[in-house]
């Protein structure tokens, strides 16, 4: 080896050692029973409330909501008495274009102004395999509250390498009609059913 590059190389083995031994402590868990009982809040930064909906027949149309903020009981033992509840900005209604974006805050769609907040809190819990569960749920949606059914599927847990603090992440879907919610403006040309798409993480309190 030329030794003007030893000393590099040896700094390079170093560094990367406890790296990679980091990575390996911190895997996470695909065991639902691994996961700590307890409170968790809503990790907002990696939380997405996506949704899709059908425009005009041509295609399907996505927007999310961001901001997310909530929180999650959690006992493995005792799955079905878990229970989440969750709050979304309605004004933070993104579909990338800003004119439609507007359009969708403003009265004649969410109206974000008097209804700035959709919420979800859990009535029920009925696990439907080793890591999924049907989450019915209370949504309060433009004013209006309906009971929604949720299929969620666990995914890991385990510390995040980056705030050290224990993550628990799931996915979930579910389909309402918003026209159920007073928004019916456009349909049937713009779809009554709104596919609800969700990946959420939440990190452990205390």
């Amino acid at each position: 080896m030329n030794l003007r590059l030893a000393p590099i190389a040896a700094a390079t083995a170093l560094f990367a050692f406890p790296v990679t031994t980091a990575f390996a402590q911190t895997a996470p868990s695909t065991d639902p029973a691994k996961v700590p009982a307890g409170a968790y809040a809503v990790e907002s930064s990696h939380t997405r409330v996506l949704f899709a909906i059908n425009h005009m027949g041509f295609t399907t149309y996505y927007g999310d909501f961001t901001g997310v903020s909530g929180s999650l009981t959690v006992d493995p033992a005792k799955p079905a008495a878990s229970a989440v509840s969750v709050s979304i900005p309605t004004a933070s209604i993104s579909t990338t274009n800003a004119t439609l974006d507007a359009e969708l805050k403003a009265a004649d769609w969410l109206d974000a102004a008097k209804y700035p907040t959709i919420t979800f809190k859990t009535t029920s819990v009925t696990p439907t395999g080793a890591s999924t569960a049907d989450v019915t749920g209370d949504l309060t949606l433009h004013g209006v509250t309906k009971s929604v059914t949720l299929a969620a599927k666990f995914n890991a847990v385990g510390p995040n390498i980056m705030t050290r603090k224990i993550t628990v992440g799931f996915d979930g879907t579910a389909h309402i009609k918003r026209s159920d919610f007073g928004v019916t403006k456009y349909v049937p040309l713009i779809g009554d059913q709104v596919d609800v798409i969700i990946s959420a993480a939440f990190e452990k309190v205390g």
